[in-house]
């Protein structure tokens, strides 16, 4: 069984068209009828999420800790304890390709870190999204890690530790964890995952967040031959 884990705060929004994608990819003829636990997260939620989540097919779990690890971390732990063999791991705000854990379970390594990428910019600029594209690596061998697109075999999870209760930047300790323990990786840009570059971000060091201090960084910088 493959568990995949959604963590979410005031998600209501969103939390469809994510899950929506999980249970196509959950379809695939690639998984031969491998059975998919979706979990979902909530984190000091007051809004609607849990009961659109449940609505779609997944388990909800309290979570009152506004701390994405925390979130992780206990969404594993559901699914381990029900006999995942991988984890997967998404963000609310995220859609995941129908082949996603296929692709993910064909890498053939204990982890394997995937790439994002956005399709509606929002009330960005133009130099912003340029900029991003000439700068974010979106092949093979790239260095990125995403808890929007992150998978670890079960064995490779608990040997790592899993996720420690950070704030921000849980995904990328658990991946220092998972090289300094062995565990094998793979950096593909094969499972392909679309993402938001909402100005209302969670994680304070996470994707949205990097995109709003660049973002300031531009228009703090001046034109050139500007007085």
């Amino acid at each position: 069984m493959i568990g995949v884990v959604v963590p979410a705060h005031e998600e209501e929004e969103v939390i469809g068209a994510c899950l929506q994608s999980l249970r196509r990819a959950a379809c695939c003829p690639g998984l031969k009828g491998e059975q998919v636990m979706m979990i979902v997260s909530l984190d000091s939620c007051t809004d609607a999420t849990g009961t659109i989540a449940r609505g779609m097919g997944a388990t909800t779990v309290d979570v009152r800790a506004r701390n994405v690890g925390k979130a992780r971390a206990h969404g594993a732990q559901v699914a381990l304890d029900a006999g995942a063999r991988w984890l997967a791991f998404t963000d609310a705000d995220s859609t995941v390709a129908s082949d996603w854990f296929t692709v993910q379970l064909a890498q053939g390594t204990d982890a394997v870190c995937g790439t994002v990428t956005v399709q509606d910019w929002g009330s960005y600029d133009e130099c912003l999204r340029q900029q991003h594209h000439e700068t974010y690596t979106d092949r093979d061998g790239h260095r990125h890690v995403h808890g929007a697109n992150l998978g670890v075999s079960a064995h490779a999870y608990r040997l790592a530790g899993g996720f420690r209760p950070l704030k921000s930047s849980e995904d990328v300790d658990l991946v220092r964890s998972l090289h300094n323990s062995g565990a094998s990786i793979s950096w593909t840009a094969a499972p392909r995952v679309v993402t938001s570059a909402r100005r209302n971000f969670r994680a304070p060091g996470g994707f949205g967040a990097a995109l709003e201090r660049v973002a300031l960084t531009h228009a703090a910088t001046p034109m050139q031959g500007a007085s």
